[in-house]
């Protein structure tokens, strides 16, 4: 009987080492292959007619402002400022009347110094992976830089190379672990959630909407229901 039992187990054992070892690996392997590609200097940054600032929300629920959002605007308008790219593309939340991801983000850049003119929204970027989806087959972007923090950066670039765009990536500089250990930590998940869904389930199309160009304004892009019931989350 108890050898019945221990063979289950030894299995069962087995299964659970092997998948934290592939995780692990994954997520080594996806940090290291964009190394190269991720900068904080924005003279270093490919010249791209667009970034694309992936959104994250305003305020924290104390009402602080989130760090993580002050750091994305700060260096996607260093970008601007800094000639190398001529629009930002801010992708982001917009399920609920009350939370307006890419209106924020827009403000914020404007309060540094960007005019709105330079500036697309995207209010249907839920997620990264469709931010980067979006950005691809509903704007027409097929070259640009990510900005986003530098955790965030390797899965954004690994999931827009997958659909063939030709990105770098761009970040301000790195917040303390203080600021950021929580989301640190929900990254190295979401790199395997992406792996399972690019290589196992399938990432699907729902949630792309309708849009244009590049000369996109306001209101294009969003999705019949997108002002509907959802919850915001600070990385996706």
């Amino acid at each position: 009987m108890q050898r019945l039992i221990k063979q289950p187990l030894r299995w069962l054992g087995a299964v659970l080492l092997g998948g934290l070892v592939a995780a692990v690996g994954f997520n080594v392997w996806i940090v290291q292959r964009s190394r190269d590609r991720i900068t904080s200097d924005p003279g270093a940054v490919p010249l791209a007619p667009v970034a694309l600032v992936l959104g994250t929300s305003r305020t924290l629920p104390s009402g602080r402002i989130n760090a993580h959002w002050r750091m994305r605007m700060d260096a996607a308008a260093a970008l601007w400022k800094a000639g190398r790219v001529r629009q930002l593309l801010v992708s982001g939340d917009n399920r609920r009347a009350d939370y307006n991801e890419p209106r924020d983000m827009r403000e914020g850049l404007m309060e540094r110094g960007v005019p709105s003119a330079a500036i697309l929204l995207d209010y249907a970027g839920l997620r990264t992976l469709l931010s980067v989806q979006r950005a691809r087959e509903v704007f027409g972007i097929t070259a640009c830089v990510i900005v986003t923090d530098d955790f965030h950066l390797p899965r954004a670039l690994w999931l827009a190379d997958r659909r063939g765009m030709q990105v770098s990536g761009f970040r301000g500089p790195g917040l303390t672990w203080e600021q950021s250990g929580k989301t640190r930590v929900r990254e190295w998940l979401a790199r395997v959630n992406a792996a399972l869904e690019e290589w196992v389930v399938g990432p699907g199309g729902e949630g792309w909407g309708k849009g244009g160009g590049l000369s996109a304004r306001e209101d294009a892009g969003i999705p019949a229901g997108s002002r509907g019931a959802g919850g915001p989350g600070p990385i996706r």
